[in-house]
């Protein structure tokens, strides 16, 4: 079967007889060189060199020394959609070989993976997070591994994975092989490998672009109102034939995909938000021959994955990340084809700008639409969710709009509202309050209460909080305000009345600022002396016990 692999790539050329001796390798190229079969085909020829005994002196070289049938190598890998592509490259290039593998990751059932991992396999491509789970059900021994990877080990460790990885290196046999490949490599993860005894030879074919010639990106200057009508009218030019428009939120994914189909672009989706299975069903979709030719995505999608045909890439809004922004534009120009690469700069993706051209040490080429090249009649842009801040934050509070208006007045309540409760109006229309009739009179007018004695303070036993200065007209009387039917207002049944040496009233008015009432005795030299004798009956008698 012809994969069509003729003439190796600078990657592969360098890094296959370092594989091959059994040394360490640290692999840094541009994507889209071939940094998968870099490693994969010279770790296929050790296995199969390992398990057919001969007395070759080429193959005593190259094969693991001890090499046991349970043994395997281990390809760790970031994403699930990276397992599964590296995983179908090896099905492809052993075919016809006694060589088993399983891709193992999350999101999917354990069950296909158990049966295989109990059948025995050659090669594992795994996440991190599944294999862990594995190892610590026991089906999987570590002690077993003869060779590991690291796929985008830079990404792992972006992802969180750097303590998983650690707990893996950990767990490995110390003379394992140890190899770890890479668009970009950072300082921790090579001290990670020397941490756990790995002396990678380094191979950096990418030390003077990070891009690769075949890749041209241009960058526009736009509003951010404008992305999506730019949008549309580049797709309309440049008339590509496979295109992946990637975005930093998971929640636009959705949206800028449908803002695409209703304008006659057919375009699908792909984020962290779907299952498995949609994912998995997305990505055939785009990479089979139909009219769903445009793949909006987040950076998910950004590494290792090779899809073939890739010849527009479009940044709808550029990552926070400098290295991100070299992988995102790799998914096009795969396999020394030719690519383009569109960037759509607003004000806000400016100091991201910056951080790129400073990475790649040299400007990004502008460029521009003319006017005849806008497409003016489009159906809108959904507004849905676009109060939140363009990197991450939340969105403007109060009764304002992203638009900056301010909320419409609300309307008349219709209905009435609420059914009102005893004693409230609050079923009652507003509209309507003007009309509720004269206001009842008053059982007493103010000249006879003046004649009257002003009623008590009560408090909260409803009894009369203060004594006030006695009435002549009630001698003999307890001091209580009387109205003209002989009632006693405020005094409630089975209730007494308070003292008049309250401390809580102070020349006739109540004292709030001493808060509620204490109950609690102050204390006096007696009770102390109680107090102390007390403790001291306590320690005596525990003494007693001890030494009793």
């Amino acid at each position: 079967m012809d994969l069509g692999y003729k003439i190796p790539t600078p990657i592969q050329e360098q890094a296959a007889p370092i594989i091959l001796k059994g040394q360490d390798l640290a692999g840094l190229a541009q994507t889209g060189t071939g940094k998968t079969a870099a490693f994969l085909l010279p770790l296929i020829d050790r296995v199969l060199r390992s398990q057919t005994p001969s007395e070759d002196e080429l193959t005593a070289q190259r094969k693991f020394p001890d090499w046991k049938s349970n043994n395997f190598i281990l390809v760790l890998l970031p994403t699930r959609e990276l397992a599964e592509q590296v995983y179908d490259n090896f099905g492809l290039f052993t075919k016809g070989m006694n060589l088993h593998s399983i891709s193992v990751y999350g999101g999917v059932g354990y069950d296909k993976q158990k049966t295989a991992l109990r059948n025995g396999v050659q090669f594992i491509f795994a996440t991190p997070g599944r294999l862990i789970d594995l190892y610590k059900e026991h089906l999987i021994d570590l002690r077993l591994v003869r060779a590991i990877v690291f796929d985008e080990a830079d990404r792992m460790f972006d992802m969180g994975f750097k303590d998983d990885m650690k707990f893996i290196l950990q767990r490995v046999p110390r003379e394992r092989q140890f190899l770890v490949f890479s668009a970009t490599l950072n300082l921790d993860v090579l001290n990670t490998a020397y941490q756990f005894g790995a002396n990678p030879v380094e191979i950096n074919i990418s030390r003077d672009k990070a891009t690769a010639d075949n890749v041209k990106d241009f960058l526009f200057h736009v509003g951010d109102g404008e992305k999506p009508q730019i949008l549309l009218s580049l797709l309309k030019k440049q008339n590509p034939k496979q295109t992946i428009i990637f975005t930093n939120f998971k929640n636009n994914v959705e949206r800028v995909a449908q803002f695409l189909s209703e304008n006659k672009f057919p375009a699908i989706a792909i984020s962290s938000l779907m299952t498995q299975q949609q994912r998995t069903r997305v990505l055939e979709q785009f990479k089979a021959v139909n009219e769903q030719n445009i793949l909006v995505a987040t950076d998910i999608a950004a590494r290792g994955l090779d899809i073939q045909g890739v010849d527009l890439v479009i940044n709808y809004e550029l990552p926070m990340d400098c290295e991100t922004y070299v992988h995102r534009i790799g998914r096009t120009g795969r396999a020394n084809a030719e690519g383009t690469a569109l960037n759509l700069c607003s004000d806000r993706d400016l100091d991201s700008l910056n951080r790129i051209q400073d990475f790649l040490k040299r400007k990004i080429d502008q460029a521009y639409l003319e006017t005849t090249e806008l497409i003016t009649d489009y159906a809108p842009f959904s507004d849905r969710d676009r109060n939140r801040s363009p990197h991450g934050g939340g969105g403007q509070k109060g009764g304002k709009d992203f638009r900056g208006g301010r909320r419409p007045e609300r309307g008349p309540r219709h209905g009435g509202g609420k059914p009102a409760m005893q004693g409230q109006g609050g079923g009652q229309n507003r509209d309507n309050r003007d009309n509720r009739g004269p206001r009842p009179p008053r059982q007493d007018s103010r000249q006879d209460r003046g004649d009257q004695q002003q009623p008590q303070h009560q408090n909260r036993n409803g009894a009369a909080a203060h004594q006030g200065k006695p009435n002549p007209n009630q001698q003999g009387q307890q001091n209580k305000p009387v109205h003209q039917n002989g009632a006693t207002p405020f005094k409630k049944e089975g209730t007494v009345q308070q003292k008049p040496n309250n401390p809580r009233y102070k020349n006739g008015k109540p004292n709030y600022s001493k808060g509620p009432r204490s109950y609690e005795k102050k204390s006096t030299p007696k009770t102390d002396m109680v107090k102390a004798g007390g403790l001291k009956q306590k320690v005596v008698g525990f003494f007693k016990k001890i030494f009793s």
